[in-house]
C-alpha cells in the first residue's frame, strides 16, 4: 500500500517540487517500505521519536523537523537534522546557531510564517522578520543557513481561503528573499502544502511539501 501510496504522490508532483513523507507515529517499518522507493526525505513532529528513529534507520536518510521546537530540545536533533522548518522566533533561530556551532555545522533553517486563520499555529508575521532581519544579532548568526520559509494554510474546505493565504505566503518570500540581510544565504525554499492542500500550494509556487496520511495512510 505504502510503496503505490508513494508512486501515485510523485506522480502529481511537478519537477522542482521535494516531497518531504511525513512519518510522525510512524513504525520504522514503514518508513523502510518508502525508503526502499528511493524516498529519503522524512518529516518528524516530536524530538525523542526524531532521535531514537535516526539512531535506528539508515544513515542517508535525510531528517527534516516540522514541529514546533523547543529551545532546549535543539542539542538532541542539531548533530544530526537535515532542515528544521518552523523556526517560529528569533530567540529559536538563535539557539539553532548556537548548538549548531557545537557541533562544528551550519544548520538549514525555514522561517515559519504565520498566515493562518487559527490561534492553534505559530510563525513569524512579516513585521517580525523584518525587524529580525535588521538587527545587528541577525549577521552574527554563522552557524545557520536561512533556506526559504514555510506556512501552515488555516485547516479549511475553503479552498479560496488556502489559496489566498498561500499566496500572501509566496508574496512575501519573493518581496524578503533578496533582502541585504539574506545576502550570505540561499533563500530558495517555499515550503507549503500537506495531504490535504499540497496541490492548492504547488499551484501558488510551493517548492516543498509535506505528505503524511497520503503516503502512510490515517495516523493512529
Amino acid at each position: 500500500m505504502i510503496a503505490n501510496n508513494l508512486k501515485t504522490v510523485r506522480n502529481t508532483l511537478p519537477q522542482g517540487v521535494k516531497l518531504i513523507a511525513v512519518s510522525k507515529k510512524k513504525g520504522k517499518k514503514d518508513i523502510l517500505t518508502a525508503y526502499e522507493q528511493g524516498q529519503l526525505d522524512f518529516g518528524e513532529n516530536y524530538v525523542q521519536e526524531l532521535t531514537e528513529k535516526h539512531e535506528s534507520l539508515p544513515k542517508d536518510i535525510q531528517w527534516h523537523f516540522l514541529g514546533h521546537l523547543q529551545s532546549n530540545k535543539v542539542k538532541y536533533i542539531a548533530p544530526f537534522v537535515h532542515l528544521i522548518h518552523g523556526v517560529d522566533s528569533f530567540k529559536l533561530l538563535k539557539e539553532i546557531n548556537k548548538q549548531a556551532k557545537k557541533c562544528k555545522r551550519t544548520i538549514p533553517v525555514l522561517l515559519q510564517v504565520f498566515i493562518a486563520k487559527e490561534e492553534s499555529k505559530f510563525g513569524f508575521s512579516e513585521q517580525e522578520i523584518s525587524e529580525m532581519l535588521e538587527h545587528k544579532d541577525f549577521a552574527e548568526l554563522k552557524n545557520i543557513s536561512v533556506r526559504g520559509f514555510m506556512g501552515m494554510a488555516t485547516n479549511s474546505k475553503d479552498r479560496d481561503l488556502i489559496k489566498k493565504e498561500f499566496t500572501e505566503l509566496k508574496d512575501l518570500y519573493h518581496k524578503l528573499r533578496n533582502h541585504p540581510s539574506f545576502a550570505s544565504h540561499n533563500v530558495s525554499e517555499l515550503s507549503m502544502g500537506m495531504t490535504q492542500d499540497f496541490e492548492i500550494a504547488i499551484d501558488c509556487g510551493s517548492t516543498m511539501v509535506r505528505i503524511g496520511s497520503a503516503i502512510f495512510g490515517a495516523r493512529p
